[in-house]
């Protein structure tokens, strides 16, 4: 844990240093702890995973919640077991209150000196695994709480890949892509089209796993809730790192009506990423900026809950996306909430791409 705690006060300086010229470029996490699954949570910059009800600032690598009206702040997403980490600082009479599902934590107590932080961590389970719940802090009218470093690890993810041969899979039939376990434990997938499926179905869940595109700006993907039985026919995390220096591709994305589902327009936006980007939620959300490189192992971080889905890359948050769209059977036409497999894409080919360290937990 030492490490972490160096890679944290590394992180602050980096935020609290940042200019102006830096703003564009998204926060990192040391290459072991995202490996290890953490995510975080505020990315120094941006309230991107959150919705906030009354006052924020964010300046300096650190978000202010609060002032002159009562504030309530929660992730879009939601999580089972977890282990949580922050710093913060109370400032007026009143304390803040974090909730955690069931649970209650008082945010009050005070740093020795004005300007000092005090460090938050839940390292014990929840009263549920299983059970999904956001992060929410409240802070009342006339106090603030400022806060940094929000890093948060999901729990009790088991293997979906043993690391020896594909079982708990099968490879669609009459397709091209090769699949095999190399001699490291790893899935390889060459050339393309195909689709590895697991066995089992999956409705909510937590996803997590370790890629590597053995070439420049390969396509590939994570498809989950699809069709059984049938080819691709689901919502898919993209897997591409072809992006550019600025925003230069355009999209159309559709907004529809949370309540009546129907479709309330449409609206043109520029992205870095040239097919989605790494961590999309593909022909729905680009990613908003690139976090993995080629010939790089990265963690990908896949969290479906309802119909919210969000996707962090090396622990970055990169997609938050409701599915607002009309009921469906099929997620490429709407929302579909049934479960149904995961599965690993083999595009085109010039696929070459390994996968390892597949893990999952479902939650309710």
């Amino acid at each position: 844990m030492m490490k972490f705690w160096i890679t944290i006060a590394l992180f602050f300086f980096l935020t609290a240093t940042t200019t102006a010229a830096d703003l564009a470029k998204p926060i990192t996490l040391d290459p072991k702890e995202a490996a290890d699954g953490w995510l975080l949570l505020f990315d120094g910059q941006t309230s991107f995973g959150w919705t906030i009800d009354g006052e924020a600032n964010i300046s300096g690598g650190v978000l202010r919640l609060g002032g002159t009206k009562a504030t309530t702040a929660k992730t879009t997403a939601q999580f089972g077991n977890f282990l949580l980490y922050f710093d913060y600082r109370p400032e007026g009479s009143e304390g803040s209150t974090l909730i955690l599902g069931k649970r209650n934590v008082s945010l009050k107590e005070r740093p020795f000196k004005p300007t000092e932080f005090i460090g938050y961590r839940l390292d014990k389970e929840l009263e549920s695994s299983e059970t999904s719940r956001a992060i929410e802090i409240r802070v009342p009218a006339g106090s603030e709480l400022v806060l940094r470093n929000l890093l948060l690890q999901p729990r009790d993810l088991r293997p979906l890949f043993n690391g020896k041969d594909l079982t708990g899979w099968k490879e669609f039939p009459g397709r091209k892509s090769k699949f095999s376990v190399t001699p490291e434990g790893w899935i390889n997938i060459k050339n393309g089209p195909g689709d590895l499926q697991t066995e089992g179905q999956f409705g909510d869940f937590i996803l997590r796993l370790e890629c590597i595109s053995n070439g420049k700006h390969l396509n590939s993907g994570v498809f989950f809730r699809c069709r059984p039985n049938e080819y691709q026919n689901g919502y898919e995390a993209q897997i591409h790192n072809g992006f550019t220096a600025a925003p230069a591709k355009e999209y159309t994305l559709e907004d529809f009506d949370p309540v009546t589902h129907k479709k309330i327009g449409q609206r043109k936006v520029k992205y870095a990423a040239l097919d989605y980007g790494t961590g999309a939620i593909y022909r729905r959300q680009p990613a908003r900026f690139q976090v993995a490189n080629d010939y790089e192992w990265f963690t990908m971080t896949v969290n479906a809950r309802g119909n919210h889905f969000s996707v962090w890359v090396n622990g970055i948050q990169v997609t938050d996306w409701t599915d607002s769209r009309p009921a469906a059977d099929n997620a490429r036409n709407g929302y579909r909430e049934a479960k149904g497999h995961i599965s690993l894409q083999g595009h085109d080919p010039t696929t070459d791409l390994s996968f390892r360290n597949i893990r999952i937990a479902e939650i309710k």
